[in-house]
């Protein structure tokens, strides 16, 4: 958290209020959220201020401000992270870490309360515009370039539990583990299916239930649990009461009424309903 659409929400806020306002001086208040960025505080702020952003751009569950340099400022939201735009002397939230001062009287608020997110300078890599520390991503399903046949050939051709693929940034990024919870719920598989079993018909079942459930999360402003994402303007997504397995543990399953259950997955949690999305005997 935050995924795919919680992202993209953000971007299209920081189109509207950071695109053509130049940078002021910068502040950092906690090092650890340019940790990424290796030559230091005092370098990373340097090298914004006085630029000006020129478009906002996304891959996955990364974006980027494109600067008038043409150096780019990453950012990943991490678990909490919160990109704010706030007039100039509005008191500060409790967990600010960077501030970053704009021309127009307003400023870009970075606020991370489990400080997992990070801010970094970078340079674009390989293909145009796409920083180089963001490079080894796979493009999502909502991006143009995104090739079905390719991802079905690739998630099919892996050996692993088909949930562990969905969360695999290499192969398809922007999916967390609501979505891809949400997602298996509505092609009735559970999380710990194997690729390898997966038909040509099931995998692009899949990804089309993937792309549909993020689209639709896009629409309501993303999900927001424990008010840690929120847009731009402060603002919560309201996604969360339409999901059918995320987070429902032994409430009914909307399609057959089965109490859903929670099971562990990778250190976090994995919801099913036990009757629709039948576990593999292997397990």
């Amino acid at each position: 958290m935050p995924e795919l659409p919680e992202v993209e929400v953000v971007r299209r806020g920081l189109m509207d209020h950071a695109v053509g306002r130049r940078i002021g001086a910068v502040e950092v208040l906690h090092t650890r959220a340019v940790r990424r960025h290796v030559p230091g505080p005092a370098d990373f702020a340097a090298r914004l201020e006085g630029r000006r952003p020129t478009a906002v751009r996304r891959r996955g569950k990364y974006m980027w401000l494109v600067l008038d340099s043409g150096e780019l400022l990453v950012t990943h939201l991490g678990m909490s992270g919160q990109m704010l735009v706030q007039p100039q002397g509005k008191p500060d939230e409790k967990h600010l870490r960077v501030r970053l001062p704009l021309s127009d009287g307003h400023e870009l608020r970075f606020v991370d309360q489990r400080t997992f997110g990070h801010l970094l300078v970078d340079e674009p890599g390989e293909r145009a515009e796409v920083p180089a520390s963001v490079d080894h991503i796979a493009l999502d399903p909502l991006d143009t370039e995104f090739v079905p046949a390719v991802f079905v050939r690739t998630l099919r051709a892996k050996r692993t539990e088909v949930k562990r693929a969905l969360l695999d940034q290499s192969l398809i990024s922007g999916v967390g583990n609501i979505y891809a919870d949400e997602a298996l719920w509505r092609a009735r598989l559970h999380w710990a299916r194997s690729t390898r079993g997966l038909t040509n018909v099931q995998a692009l079942e899949l990804l089309e239930h993937v792309t549909d459930v993020m689209s639709e999360a896009l629409e309501v402003g993303g999900t927001t649990f424990d008010g840690l994402y929120v847009n731009v303007n402060g603002e919560s997504g309201y996604f969360a009461r339409g999901l059918n397995a995320y987070g429902r543990r032994d409430r009914p399953c909307g399609r057959c009424g089965t109490a859903i259950v929670r099971e562990a997955f990778m250190n976090r949690s994995s919801f099913s309903c036990p009757r629709c999305q039948r576990a593999p005997r292997s397990r």
